[in-house]
């Protein structure tokens, strides 16, 4: 959102989680859903074992439309 974009602008979404424990999913999914409402673009969830931080918990991929 620094650049001036936002959620309306995000066509396809990629939300990893570092985590096997589908409760994980369900929360981080549930701020997806804080922010883009029940409606948003198509996305996908998954739990993967590690990230390429340490500690990092979350990464989302978005590819979103210039306006």
């Amino acid at each position: 959102m620094a650049a001036g974009s936002g959620p309306e602008q995000v066509l396809k979404m990629t939300v990893y989680v570092a985590s096997s424990d589908r409760a994980d999913l369900v929360i981080a999914w549930g701020e997806v859903e804080r922010v883009f409402g029940n409606h948003g673009p198509p996305s996908t969830l998954l739990g993967v074992t590690t990230l390429g931080y340490p500690n990092q918990l979350v990464e989302i991929e978005a590819v979103a439309v210039q306006v």
